[in-house]
């Protein structure tokens, strides 16, 4: 008995369990495949672009809310054709609750050579504030090109067929062939005014045939493992997520809706981040050019 008892009292007390490490918030493998690393193939493919239709310059629109970083994205872009940072499409700070853009401005991106341009432009629109943003009537007269370059939007009132800024006569360059719609993965659930605005650009798009993409900006700060690495962000559980909810909200396939970040910080062009840009351009600029053709 007293044998037991010793035994008892000096045998080491249990081992606790370890808590379970919690799960990686990373896939194992990436889910879309990326090449990273060399973009020169991307670049030789854009200075080599001419559109199938001769008639054609490709029109890319962004739409989205403010802040998504319309402007930015035109930057970026331009940034990496150009190979140096620039500041073309003026952007303001993404915590500003109003527009930054007023007008219906065409931005062209500069080729090597004076005097030329790359055979497709960019269109930026007022973001789609619940009250004061674009009017989603102007955004279907823009698709189909009555809108004037440097047209000044009017909260208030839509463009009508009087007015100095609407015309008439539309060539094929001046409507648009691809709709991008522009949207912060870092912001919270799409207000439901500002969601029905996107649903009905969408929708009369669907009603032209324009095709359409959705880009998904600001994933760096969306995701902690995207800011320590851009290389995670198609391995990124949360971000695969966010796409997955945007897709549902808005009825925008998974495979046309890429994830991006825009140049904000930095001074110098990161191959990684071009990488992204280049990848989401190629995309637009070839269902653009498809589209075009058809006209």
């Amino acid at each position: 008995m007293w044998s037991f008892i010793k035994d008892f009292f000096s045998s080491p007390p249990p081992r606790r369990r370890s808590p379970s490490p919690p799960p990686s918030p990373l896939l194992k493998t990436p889910w879309r495949e990326i090449t990273w690393g060399d973009n020169s193939k991307d670049l030789q493919y854009f200075k080599n672009f001419q559109p199938q239709n001769e008639e054609a310059t490709i029109r890319v629109l962004l739409y989205g809310p403010v802040g998504a970083g319309k402007s930015s994205f035109i930057n970026s872009v331009n940034n990496v054709l150009q190979g140096r940072m620039t500041n073309e499409a003026l952007a303001s700070n993404k915590t500003s609750d109003q527009s930054f853009t007023k007008i219906y401005q065409t931005y062209k991106i500069k080729k090597e050579g004076r005097g030329n341009f790359y055979p497709f432009v960019f269109n930026d629109i007022m973001g789609l504030e619940e009250r004061t943003g674009v009017r989603v009537d102007d955004v279907k007269l823009a698709l189909k090109g009555h809108v004037k370059d440097r047209y000044k939007f009017n909260p208030v009132s839509s463009l009508s067929d009087d007015d100095p800024g609407y015309n008439s006569s539309p060539s094929i360059s001046d409507r648009v062939h691809v709709l991008v719609c522009i949207y912060d993965a870092n912001a919270p659930q799409i207000k439901s005014s500002v969601l029905e605005k996107m649903r009905e650009i969408r929708e009369a798009a669907s009603d032209l045939g324009i095709p359409q993409l959705a880009i998904l900006t600001h994933i760096d700060s969306a995701c902690g493992e995207t800011e320590k690495n851009l290389r995670n962000v198609y391995r990124s559980k949360h971000l695969k997520k966010k796409m997955g909810d945007f897709s549902s909200s808005l009825g925008i396939p998974m495979n046309c809706i890429l994830l991006m970040k825009n140049y904000s910080d930095e001074t110098q062009l990161n191959s990684d981040v071009s990488t992204l840009i280049l990848n989401a351009l190629r995309l637009m600029i070839d269902f653009g050019d498809d589209y075009a053709d058809k006209l």
